[in-house]
């Protein structure tokens, strides 16, 4: 009986504590931000601290203050009102960050505390900080009508039909001129832009280029490159290239839609020819089969060499129905270990580019 009565009692008072703290998880804040993350973009060091706004509006009746706000670093300090807001008052929190305390992309993390149980929220920062050259020559190797590039060619890495992919590219003036924003003149593809983000980039000092790339202006899937020129006045004439993967976005499915969508199925993926001459040319094929319950439409088949020769009877396959993909290799001019790849865009949405591949050792 005595053990029963101390259980109760213990568990009673367990009740006691665990319920403010289970109530304390479910009360909503009260400040109601516009955004919880602000991305700064690309920073370059000689730009000196940035600052980040982030809005919020007081929802509730009672009136609140934020007490406190901490980061996760000393590269981040926040200044904020300390009084007290009323409802459906808006406010903000401006957090600066120092971009010569990181290198690369980066993430903070800033966290406001009101004055009342269970106001607490999360905001983050975030971007890419480029510290200044120490050696310009070194540092931007490829120079081309005296402006200078840490890469050889503009790589826009992948891009989607759904939204242009936009890119941040550093360049170095080793002119004589300053670059005015106003003045650069772009001449080059639609579906390629580019912008000057500083109004002047002066003489031997760095500046930053915005290149936006539309995936559904190009209208074509797979690897591109693309000339483009950039000139400014006194002559200043800018020649480079721009390379991107461009692929079809579709948006993720529904439990129900898996069953019904088409499916690519390739065999076999890949073929090794062995030992072959130079000068034998050879004919290989890939059987393409729909696995699905619609409609499979192929969109492009791409080699990665113009020493295959690609043939499709037809460019759509009804459910449960297949083909051939004809492969022509002709070897000349090429010794040794060899391997060509082959890409295949479909409207499988789950496996929307597939690719095979052929093998041979050439003697």
């Amino acid at each position: 009986m005595i053990r029963f009565t101390v259980l109760f009692i213990f568990l009673a008072n367990l009740l006691i504590f665990i319920q403010p703290a289970v109530a304390q998880d479910t009360i909503p804040s009260r400040l109601v931000w516009t955004v919880n993350k602000v991305d700064l973009g690309t920073i370059l060091e000689e730009q000196g601290e940035q600052l980040a706004i982030f809005e919020f509006t007081h929802s509730l009746d009672s009136g609140v203050w934020i007490e406190r706000v901490w980061t996760d670093c000393g590269c981040t300090t926040a200044d904020y009102s300390k009084d007290t807001i009323s409802a459906g008052e808006t406010g903000q929190l401006q957090v600066s960050f120092d971009p010569s305390s990181a290198v690369g992309d980066f993430s903070r993390m800033v966290v406001v505390k009101g004055n009342l149980a269970g106001m607490q929220d999360t905001l983050f920062i975030e971007g890419k900080s480029i510290p200044y050259p120490t050696n310009p020559e070194v540092d931007y190797p490829f120079v081309r009508g005296q402006i200078g590039f840490r890469m050889e060619k503009i790589n826009m890495g992948d891009v989607f039909t759904n939204e242009p992919s936009i890119r941040t590219v550093e360049i170095y003036n080793f002119s004589d001129s300053t670059l005015l924003k106003d003045s650069l003149k772009y001449f080059g593809p639609a579906h390629i832009q580019v912008h000057q983000l500083q109004d002047s980039i002066e003489s031997k000092n760095r500046g930053l280029l915005e290149i936006t790339y539309s995936g559904a202006e190009k209208n074509d899937l797979g690897f591109f490159e693309d000339p483009i020129q950039l000139i400014w006045p006194d002559s200043l004439v800018v020649n480079a290239d721009v390379i991107a993967n461009i692929f079809e976005f579709y948006p993720n499915l529904s439990k129900d839609q898996l069953g019904l969508v088409p499916t690519l199925r390739i065999s076999p993926t890949e073929i090794d020819l062995k030992e072959i001459s130079t000068d034998d040319i050879q004919e290989v094929f890939f059987t393409f089969t729909n696995r699905g319950r619609e409609l499979l439409e192929i969109k492009k088949v791409q080699g990665n060499c113009d020493c295959m020769e690609l043939t499709l009877p037809k460019l759509e396959l009804a459910p449960g129905e297949s083909m051939d993909l004809k492969v022509v290799f002709d070897p000349k001019g090429r010794k040794g270990i060899d391997q060509r790849n082959i890409y295949i865009f479909s409207n499988d949405p789950l496996n929307s580019i597939q690719s095979v591949i052929l093998k041979s050792r050439i003697k």
